[in-house]
């Protein structure tokens, strides 16, 4: 006789909280809204322009969205096996122990903390800008026309607005995750087809995928192993988030099916959607000296932006506006989903003992939601981006690319703790009803290998004006990253040491 849902959960220590309303389609959905090709390949494509180029999109995007999707097949097997709300922290503490729990837990919790606030605040500018264009008047009123205070105010409304929608039910959730899904797919698509069609003039294939630009300003003899690597963010940033059909475990019916199926589906159709439209964008690109420019008078949108490339193969007409506001509403979709997933994870982890006031953030409300996680979920991703209340040298704001780099370093580290210890446990490993079979080996390895190595990248400085000890070093230029996901671990490490590890044991039954 099979087992039901509650069944599973029970065997693994948990009695039923949430209501498992969700199906396999809204399960999906939720992974495939976070990763949001319409949110990462819009607000990171000036990543990749100019650390790479063309180059760092068409050849790099699927070489490297290859890799994250053999990570989401370990994290598939492991989701099948241990279909849990708690998703990569459980995973880490079954097969490594309390330590491993609680080392994955609480990178985990940063990364999704700071993926929310860096597609929200990724939002904000995209809202500010349509703002802009379509009444003048605002750019120089609101705020004093101080555009850095600007985004933050309306960051600060789409936080606000997100947590009121995350308190209501799981249901409405659900549905908000499916309607995000298809306004993904043809949203994307029209975007595409209006930078085909409206145009003039079109590049080259070849242009598309030979040509390097380095914006960086590191010296091209740097390009191949240092400036091209950072322009992978863009692939690594878009491609994740997709813990969460893990995280929705406890909320979606055949979870240990599902949620693994989940886990892949949205890596490799979200790998595809945004190639076309990165290719897109590259194909409508044709005024690359307007589009390289940092002169505000040349270009107001930003070197190297994806707004730069809109305006000048649209202008500023109705169809620009249209692929503007089409993003800018995926972007609240996303930002919507990533604090459900981040909420959920604090809730299970809170449940198990670990996150402090964590009596609080495990309670659930008459709607069956963890309310107090939505809310200090939201918080944390408001905090977290205080520093972009400062802008760069280059005019961009301190905190946005150095968000992204924490939200990327954190999930994929604690994504790589759980597949090591899974490669670790061998043939000893009790698989769910979706496996890898052999090929957890090559798998495992590979997918261990690629986040030591983007880990390492994405903590170095993104300028030389960030790099301690140039002649022009400023602090507003430095890549925070390695601070905030360093501190994190030397803070975590420190509490082990000193208290944790002598009453944190890892996941507690609450049954």
């Amino acid at each position: 006789m099979a087992l039901t849902d509650e069944q599973r959960l029970a065997e693994l220590g948990y009695k039923q909280e949430l209501n498992r309303s969700w199906s396999g389609f809204s399960n999906f959905a939720i992974s495939f809204s976070i990763i949001s090709i319409l949110a990462g390949c819009f607000t990171t494509f000036g990543q990749a322009w100019n650390n790479g180029g063309p180059v760092a999109i068409s050849i790099g995007w699927p070489l490297i969205a290859l890799c994250i999707l053999v990570i989401g097949f370990c994290m598939s097997e492991l989701a099948s096996a241990y279909p849990t709300s708690g998703g990569i922290y459980w995973w880490a503490s079954k097969l490594g122990g309390a330590k491993a729990g609680f080392f994955t837990g609480w990178l985990n919790l940063i990364g999704l903390v700071s993926v929310t606030a860096s597609v929200g605040y990724g939002a904000a500018i995209y809202m500010n800008t349509i703002f802009g264009i379509q009444w003048p008047s605002y750019s120089t009123s609101f705020m004093g026309g101080d555009y850095i205070k600007q985004q933050f105010a309306i960051f600060m409304i789409i936080m606000v607005i997100i947590t009121l929608i995350n308190i209501y039910s799981g249901h409405l959730l659900s549905l908000f995750n499916n309607i995000s899904v298809w306004w993904h797919v043809f949203g994307s698509a029209l975007v595409v087809g209006i930078l085909l069609v409206i145009p003039d003039q079109h590049q080259t294939l070849s242009w598309m995928y030979t040509t390097r630009i380095n914006n960086s300003g590191f010296g091209d003899h740097s390009y191949w192993f240092f400036v091209l690597p950072l322009g992978f963010l863009l692939t690594q940033y878009t491609i994740t988030g997709f813990d969460a059909s893990a995280h929705l475990s406890e909320e979606t019916h055949d979870a240990h099916i599902n949620a693994a199926k989940g886990i892949w589906k949205s890596i490799f159709y979200s790998a595809i959607g945004g190639y076309i439209l990165l290719m897109a964008f590259l194909f409508a690109a044709t005024k690359v000296d307007v589009i390289n420019s940092f002169d505000p008078k040349v270009n107001p949108f930003g070197g190297g932006s994806v707004i730069a490339i809109l305006y000048t193969a649209l202008g500023s007409g109705v169809a620009f506006k249209l692929v503007m506001i089409i993003t800018t509403v995926g972007q609240i979709f996303c930002v919507t989903a990533c604090l459900t997933s981040c909420s959920r994870m604090m809730y299970a982890f809170s449940r198990d003992g670990a996150v402090p006031g964590g009596n609080l953030w495990k309670k659930v409300n008459k709607h069956h939601v963890p309310l107090n996680a939505v809310l200090a979920s939201a918080v944390g991703g408001v905090v977290l981006t205080l520093p972009a209340l400062w802008k760069s040298p280059s005019g961009a704001p301190t905190a946005f690319y150095a968000v992204v780099s924490v939200c990327v370093i954190s999930l994929y580290l604690a994504f790589m703790i759980p597949i090591f210890y899974r490669l670790k446990a061998g043939d000893s490993f009790k698989a769910g009803a979706w496996t890898l079979g052999s090929k957890y080996k090559w798998m495992g390895m590979l997918a261990v290998a690629e986040i030591a190595i983007i880990s390492v990248y994405f903590i170095l400085p993104f300028a030389p004006a960030g790099t301690p000890g140039n002649k022009d070093f400023t602090w507003t230029a430095v890549n925070y990253a390695p601070l905030v996901t360093g501190g994190a671990l030397l803070i975590l490490w420190i509490w082990w040491s000193t208290s944790a590890k002598k009453w944190f044991k890892g996941p507690i039954s609450n049954l």
